[in-house]
Parts: structure tokens; sequence; C-alpha cells
């Protein structure tokens, strides 16, 4: 292997979330049309790094993705200690608002995978105008858990080898081996009790049900992409969900799980260069109409 410097560059952003102060570490690369990536529940940015590092990508868009608060580079707030991490769906808008705002980020193109997708498809109803569209991965509108998020925050378990053994079902078979593995360790580095906070808000919130038929794809457009190996978030979830929503577009995605962007970038790729494609023909069409 030949010693090179990546194109990615880090920084943070200091910015106050609920008149809490936050550090935001972020991580950026390309140029043009810009695009905000978020990371799955009790991960970190570096599921985007394939993204972030290939010429094909960024030769047209400018990437950034974040580490939520609790989550990867950034700290969580002062007073944690006495503390417990719960997502909400306000406090996630919130987050990205912000972040937006501080980035002075032109409604930019959001793409989320898992909790991310879920968030995306709540802007969609809430905020669309504050984006120019919605890339929602693994994404469905409710799916309740089918294990027990309290395993994730138990002092007589390692919090980090159970969320990495929930991952692990959750990757296809397809998946190279040295990527599984760096797909899983993420989870065992996440902070004690982080996965469950988010888990929290992926497994509890059902509000984005009743808010699926005000998502208006004629202005904003939402492209819906699911792996056939997800058992969290399955293609009858996101069959269902995009169905529901008018004018949304559904991709299944063949020997990818639940963490295509990470797992198997190879796989991912063709995907993510189709949802951007079609995100920029659609939103031509918008500006023409």
């Amino acid at each position: 292997m030949t010693a090179h410097i990546e194109a990615i560059l880090g920084r943070y952003v200091n910015l106050a979330i609920s008149g809490v102060a936050h550090r935001i570490y972020f991580e950026e690369a390309g140029q043009g049309r810009p695009v905000l990536c978020l990371h799955t529940a009790g991960a970190d940015t570096r599921q985007w790094r394939f993204v972030l590092n290939d010429p094909d990508f960024t030769n047209e868009h400018h990437y950034i993705s974040f580490d939520m608060p609790w989550h990867g580079k950034s700290l969580p707030p002062e007073g944690f200690e006495t503390a417990e991490y719960l997502l909400t769906t306000e406090a996630y808008i919130e987050t990205i608002l912000s972040l937006c705002d501080a980035l002075k980020l032109d409604r930019p193109l959001l793409a989320g995978c898992s909790m991310g997708g879920r968030i995306a498809l709540q802007l969609a109803a809430l905020y669309p105008d504050r984006f120019s569209g919605f890339v929602a991965i693994e994404a469905s509108d409710f799916q309740s858990a089918w294990y027990d998020i309290d395993w994730f925050d138990r002092p007589d378990a390692h919090g980090g080898e159970m969320g990495a053994a929930l991952v692990s079902a959750n990757i296809a078979p397809q998946a190279p081996k040295p990527e599984r593995w760096n797909t899983q360790w993420m989870f065992m580095q996440s902070g004690p009790g982080v996965f469950r906070g988010d888990l929290s808000f992926y497994t509890q919130d059902d509000s984005l049900i009743a808010r699926l038929g005000a998502i208006d794809t004629t202005k904003t457009p939402v492209h819906i992409m699911c792996g056939e190996y997800d058992m969290t978030c399955t293609p009858e979830d996101a069959r269902r969900t995009a169905e529901a929503i008018q004018g949304a577009t559904l991709a299944i995605m063949k020997d990818l799980g639940h963490f295509p962007m990470s797992e198997n970038p190879k796989a991912f790729k063709p995907y993510f260069m189709m949802a951007l494609k079609h995100m920029a023909a659609s939103t031509a069409e918008l500006t023409e109409a």
C-alpha cells in the first residue's frame, strides 16, 4: 500500500441546540451541490468515508457528514454524566437545522441512513423548503423493535459488543469481510447508552405515519433506498412507506443490508449515483415547472 493523504477534511463547529452548547465534528469533501449525510443509530460519520473519498461523487457534489451529539468525535454536552441520552424527533430536527444554519448550507440535498433516513422523511414533511431533495436510505414510516433495546445499556453486558451483534444480523452476506468488521467496530466504540438512546427514537416514535401524506414530492423529491437483506427496515417496510408518499421513488438494493454505504461501498455506489442523478433531474423539472 502506497502512503497517501485522503481528501476528507475534518473540522468542528460550535453551536447551541435548545440553548445548550455543543461542539459538533463534521467532515467534508468535494465541490458543487451540497449533500448533507446522516449516519445510522449508534455510529458516526465514518460510515460515509467511501463516498467522501470517491472522486466520482465529489467531482460534482460537496459532501458534509457530521457526528451527532454524543457520537464519534462530538462530545456530549456539559453535565452529561447525570443525564440519560434519549434522542427525540424534535431534538434531531433541531440539530440538523442548526448545523445547516451554522455552516450556511443553502437547501442541501439530505441523505440519511436508518434513523437518518427516518428523520429525512420527517424533514420532508415538516421542513421541505430547507432542502432540495431527500434520499432516505433504509427508511420506513415505523417498525417496532424485534429486540430489547435495554440490552445495549446494562451493567452485566458489554453494550458495544451487543450492538455489534445486532448489526451483524443486518449486514448482507455478500459484504467484504474487512468492511463487515469495520462497520461493526463503530458500534463496539459507541458510548454507553448511546445506541439505546438512538433506538428509543427509532423504535418508539411513530409520529411520521400521520405525516407521510403531507410530503409533497412536486416541490421536493423523495427517493427511498433499501437493502434486500435488511431485517430492521425490510424491503416490504420501505415499499409500504414509498407507496404512502405520492410521487416518491423506490430502489431495492441487491446484495446489501442495513448499512450499505459502509458494509459494501462498491455495491452501494451505483445505487447512490442513480439517486443523485434522480435528484438532479427531479430538481431541474421542478425548476422548469
